[in-house]
Order: C-alpha cells, then sequence, then structure tokens
C-alpha cells in the first residue's frame, strides 16, 4: 500500500476518533481581560494544498476538528470526515485555479487581522458586559470557496475571507450582480460576525406569526443591539449603507412608513413582501430604487426609538422580548 494511502487512512481513523471534540473558548474571565485571537485556518489550508504540508494538514485535523469537519461535511459538501480519501479529496477541490487565486489574494489582503481582532475584542467585551452568560465562540478564518460569508455553528464562528476582498475584486465581478458586490467589503466583516452570531443565539421564535411587522423588528432588535455593542452612531452603519442611501432613507422615513401602513402590509404574511422589504435583493418604491433591507433599517429605527422612551430595558432584556406590537406601540415612533 502507497504511503500516501496509508497516512490517509490514518488521518481519517484520526478523524473519527475526535471528531467529537468541541474547539472551546475560555471566556468566565472579567469583560476587560476577553481578547479575541482569530485562527487563521485559512493559512492552514493555504500550506497544505499548495505545499502539502503535513504539518498544517496535523493541525487541521488534531487542533481544530471541529472547523475541518464544519468546512468538509457542511460548507463544501465533498463528502464525510471519516472517509479514507477525504484529505486527497479537499486537497484536489482547491487545488482549481480560481481557488488557488483566492487564497493567494486573500493572503495578500490579509497578511494579519490585528484591526480585526480588536475590532471584535471590543464588541465581544461589550457583549460580555451586557449579557456575562452568553458564549463567545472560537473565531476562524477560512476559504470557504465563495459559499457562506459568515458560518456560525455550535461553538465556532468562522469568516470566510475569500468573501470580503472588495466589491471591485475581479473575480466578484464575474460572478455577482452590483448589489450582492456591495456587503463583501472588508469593513462589513465586523457587523456580520456580531449580526450571524445574534441572529443564531436568537433566532426568529417558531411560535410566532410571521409577519412583515414581526420580521421588520425582530431583524431591526439585532441590528440595534450590533449598533451598541461596536458603538457605532447609526443604525446606517450596521446596514452599510452609503452617503447616499443614508441620505434617501432619511428624506423618505415617514413615506416608506406610511405606505406600509396604508396598504395594510404590517400584519401581512406574505412571504413575497416581507421579502421585498426585508431581502437582499433590490426593489422600487415610489418608483425609485430603495436601499437593500429598508425594512431592518426602518425595523432597527422603531427599535432605537422604544429604547429612548424606555431606559429601563437593558439589551438583555431587548432581546428576549419578542412581542413586538407591545414595542411597536410603546416606542411612540412618528418618524
Amino acid at each position: 500500500m502507497k504511503l500516501r494511502n496509508i497516512f490517509s487512512i490514518i488521518t481519517a481513523i484520526l478523524l473519527f476518533v475526535i471528531s467529537c471534540r468541541i474547539d472551546t473558548i475560555d471566556y468566565t474571565k472579567p469583560s476587560d481581560e476577553i481578547d479575541i485571537s482569530v485562527v487563521r485556518y485559512d493559512i492552514l489550508l493555504d500550506e497544505y494544498v499548495k505545499y502539502n504540508s503535513f504539518s498544517a494538514l496535523q493541525k487541521m485535523n488534531t487542533e481544530h476538528i471541529q472547523a475541518t469537519k464544519l468546512l468538509i461535511e457542511s460548507i463544501l459538501s465533498i463528502g464525510r470526515v471519516n472517509e479514507s480519501n477525504i484529505t486527497e479529496k479537499l486537497k484536489v477541490f482547491y487545488s482549481d485555479t480560481t481557488l488557488l487565486q483566492l487564497m493567494g489574494d486573500v493572503e495578500t489582503q490579509f497578511p494579519d487581522l490585528k484591526d480585526l481582532e480588536a475590532t471584535l475584542t471590543k464588541g465581544f467585551r461589550n457583549l460580555h458586559k451586557e449579557i456575562p452568560s452568553m458564549r463567545i465562540p472560537q473565531i476562524y478564518a477560512q476559504i470557504s470557496a465563495l459559499n457562506e460569508s459568515i458560518i456560525v455553528d455550535d461553538t465556532l464562528l468562522c469568516i470566510s475571507l475569500d468573501k470580503y476582498l472588495g466589491e471591485d475584486y475581479p473575480i466578484y465581478q464575474r460572478y455577482y450582480y452590483d448589489y450582492q458586490r456591495q456587503s463583501m467589503n472588508p469593513d462589513r466583516i465586523v457587523p456580520d460576525c456580531f449580526i450571524y452570531y445574534l441572529q443564531s443565539e436568537y433566532p426568529f421564535p417558531m411560535y410566532l406569526k410571521p409577519t412583515l411587522l414581526n420580521v421588520m423588528l425582530h431583524e431591526g432588535k439585532i441590528n440595534y443591539v450590533v449598533k451598541q455593542l461596536l458603538e457605532y452612531a447609526a443604525e446606517e452603519e450596521v446596514m452599510g449603507y452609503s452617503d447616499k442611501e443614508k441620505k434617501w432613507c432619511k428624506e423618505n422615513q415617514q413615506k416608506i412608513w406610511k405606505y406600509m401602513v396604508n396598504n395594510q402590509h404590517l400584519h401581512s404574511t406574505n412571504l413575497a413582501l416581507i421579502r421585498k422589504y426585508t431581502g437582499i435583493e433590490p426593489i422600487k418604491l415610489f418608483r425609485e430604487d430603495v436601499p437593500l433591507q429598508v425594512g431592518i433599517w426602518l425595523g432597527s429605527n422603531i427599535i432605537s426609538s422604544y429604547m429612548k422612551y424606555n431606559k429601563q430595558v437593558t439589551l438583555f432584556d431587548l432581546l428576549h422580548i419578542t412581542d413586538y406590537q407591545r414595542i411597536l406601540e410603546s416606542s411612540q415612533y412618528n418618524p
């Protein structure tokens, strides 16, 4: 039997035996002592694929088994970690010309993640102060082959750096529409991390009627909390709106709200209508192009008004409130 085949079998056995291990991070320490360090899984993968590094593969399969299992089985869907040839399949998959270019460009654009780690640290320290009991995930940087931008799985939060190379990145221009590329800039990484993480911890309740109002305020609530954690000045920063989009929203906020109310949209459960206001595809209102997810932006403003007039409500309280009709009535929202 060839040495490479023997090694593949040993690796598969090792993966199977320790696949129940969970990468965890202990954050029982005080909030001001929390420091986020992003695991450069993308570099390990690069070293294995390009240089057949045994050391890199060994770390992927022992120190970072949960991230490896997530990548192989859920993100790429190329097989199971206990397959005898799975490491070779992984290498072949990433040997694609486009993926090799992506890996190289990620390495060039993100030589280190110090600024990212500093901002994540600030946000998670603020989160820990507000909700000490909430788990803080182990954060990984990876190459997802242009799949999900942020992946949350149990105690892991994975950042796909290949989805944040900038909206003018040539490969993006081949595969994505302009409106999709707006969210693929590096400055979207941190807000996306917190939005996705909070959505995983506080999903839309199964018992709640999925009306436009409920969806708007639930997602708007998440965005409001992210704004507080990252100490942003306005909701538009969380949304990633351009100056032009910010101006349009401010000038048309009252008009949008009246349009929703007058057309009885707020209590509609029509999925197409809800997606129109909260989805990631462009829409038109009043014969004008509207910023993406304008309904979530509006929901965040309602939440902001609610918190202004209900100062006793903490972020912890807010995240657990799901009576969104009561929030609206108590918000004194009047655009």
